[in-house]
């Protein structure tokens, strides 16, 4: 009950900051309704109103993963910072595939299918990103072509 209501506490101050950088939002006089502004402010207090549904109704004292489990998040986090940095010049697809691949691994330790998991993913949300969705997405290096 007390890490829950911990955490309740944590999500509302986090709520209260990203409120206040979204009240620092210059907006123009032709933004949209929700826009750049509204929206934040709409986030900062769902997570708000979540964060003292956490604290008045707490579950039951949870049982926490092993160390292992937290190496294994480490390392998750690790590989998503490397995805965002080696994104941009690295173009889209080879950091998707390995990194896709990494996470697939941790899930089920199984080689081959973690690799053709990574590939399959870069591929097809590369095809969706870049065909439905029309973002302007680098597949490689610029070099390469």
């Amino acid at each position: 009950m007390k890490s829950d209501r911990l955490f309740g506490v944590v999500v509302i101050l986090g709520a209260l900051a990203y409120a206040a950088g979204a009240l620092q939002i210059q907006t123009s006089f032709m933004s949209d309704p929700v826009g750049s502004k509204t929206f934040p402010l709409i986030l900062a207090g769902v997570a708000a109103l979540c964060g003292l549904v956490m604290i008045v109704r707490p579950d039951a004292e949870p049982d926490w993963p092993g160390l292992a489990t937290f190496g294994n998040l480490a390392i998750s986090v690790a590989v998503m910072v490397a995805y965002a940095y080696t994104i941009k010049p690295l173009g889209f697809m080879i950091p998707t595939a390995i990194c896709a691949a990494i996470l697939s691994y941790q899930i089920s330790p199984r080689a081959l299918p973690a690799t053709l998991t990574g590939v399959g993913l870069s591929i097809g949300l590369f095809l969706v990103f870049k065909y439905a969705l029309g973002l302007g997405l680098q597949p490689f290096p610029k070099g390469w072509f």
